[in-house]
């Protein structure tokens, strides 16, 4: 298992909105290139939600008017603490089916002024640090060739 901490490679800077955004200022924001997603907090700054640019489409093509941010996050939300290894975090993301989990402590460090919200990690963003191991390969095809000559070139096999 990896050993790096999620927070190693947290996005610190994603934006966050309130349920009360209006999905034009929700798709407004997401069309910046370094926005992926936006992360949904309440008044309290809890995470309770996730808004990406495929939530946008589908209110689109659902012929939503202006509909808030509340009635289309994604919710609930997977969350991960920044401590987690980023094989872990990669583990949640797969399991629950999703591409993205805000960064939140639960830890003692949080205070009446620090609601725990750290970031947002991706699966970009873990991608560079897991084994190649941790792939199910099953190879069917030819016998590798590198020098192109069709003659296969020797293959360690497990």
């Amino acid at each position: 298992m990896i050993d790096v901490p999620v927070s190693a490679v947290t996005t610190e800077s994603v934006p966050t909105v309130p349920p009360t955004t209006t999905a034009v200022e929700a798709a407004t924001r997401l069309r910046r290139a370094d926005v992926c997603a936006l992360v949904v907090r309440d008044s309290s700054g809890a995470v309770v939600g996730i808004v990406t640019e495929s939530d946008i489409v589908a209110v689109v093509a659902e012929g939503g008017e202006n509909p808030l941010v509340e009635s289309f996050m994604s919710t609930p939300v997977v969350t991960v603490d920044p401590t987690t290894p980023v094989g872990l975090a990669a583990d949640q993301m797969r399991d629950a089916g999703v591409a993205r989990l805000p960064v939140v402590d639960g830890g003692e460090r949080r205070s009446s002024t620090d609601d725990g919200y750290r970031g947002l990690v991706t699966r970009d963003d873990i991608a560079p640090y897991l084994s190649r191991h941790r792939l199910d390969v099953d190879w069917q095809g030819d016998p590798l060739s590198l020098d192109g000559t069709g003659t296969p070139d020797t293959v360690a096999t497990e």
